[in-house]
């Protein structure tokens, strides 16, 4: 299972939100490169990326910072936030993201989501399931759509996708726990997908529980910027 670390960025500074309210931002470091390094330092292979400005914008912005990372550490990055043009796409693969995420678009364009996915191939396009209540959750979650989160799955897993990003947003920041019935759920509907699970890791002990249940990668945020998971802890889990 990969562990990746979040790095979310609102103004240039990485912050983390609490359930995808922008109003409850907290700035926790003023450089997102020092955060990146701490976690390269720490034997940490992978970054997840996620530009908040851009989620609300409707098209990339920090940009800046994605390049200063890739260019200054070797983590592997995959990037969300925005992406909604081919010149968005193109710019964050241009500054160096291994892996974009796409979530509004692929439930407001789902023919552009698919011709990305056919140019670019399965293993650059993650697909961005974020969740509420069951309903998929665009536009940096602030915008609940009518459809299921299953039924979203289940339309683009016949479309070659491969990965899955999936956030359970009421879980997201609250250091509580992640939504480990409805991974265990979404493990048994779509064996074929390698899902990363967002939102809510608090401990190692869930980490070991969401490896046995077969998810293919942990997104942990708050929990290491509040202490609860040491960058010692998890490297048990790095391969």
């Amino acid at each position: 299972m990969r562990i990746i670390p979040a790095i979310d960025i609102i103004g240039g500074k990485c912050v983390r939100l609490s359930q995808g309210e922008y109003e409850s931002k907290k700035v926790y470091h003023e450089n997102p490169l020092d955060v990146a390094k701490m976690f390269e330092d720490s034997g940490i292979k992978y970054l997840h990326l996620v530009d908040l400005d851009g989620a609300k914008a409707k098209h990339v912005v920090n940009l800046k910072v994605l390049q200063d990372i890739v260019s200054k550490t070797n983590l592997i990055v995959d990037f969300g936030g925005g992406i909604k043009s081919d010149a968005d796409i193109e710019a964050v693969f241009e500054n160096g993201a291994a892996q974009v995420t796409v979530g509004s678009l692929a439930v407001s364009n789902p023919e552009k989501m698919e011709q990305w996915l056919a140019e670019y191939g399965s293993q650059k396009i993650i697909l961005g399931a974020d969740a509420k209540d069951g309903k998929v959750a665009i536009s940096g979650w602030q915008t609940i759509s009518s459809q299921s989160l299953t039924e979203f799955i289940s339309g683009y897993a016949s479309k070659s996708v491969e990965y899955v990003i999936c956030t359970d947003i009421s879980k997201d920041g609250m250091l509580q726990g992640s939504s480990v019935d409805l991974y265990r759920q979404l493990r048994s509907e779509f064996p074929t997908l390698r899902f990363v699970v967002s939102g809510g890791v608090t401990s190692i002990l869930e980490l070991s529980v969401l490896e046995e249940i077969g998810m293919d990668g942990a997104i942990i945020g708050k929990a290491i910027y509040e202490g609860k998971i040491s960058l010692n802890e998890l490297k048990a889990f790095i391969k």
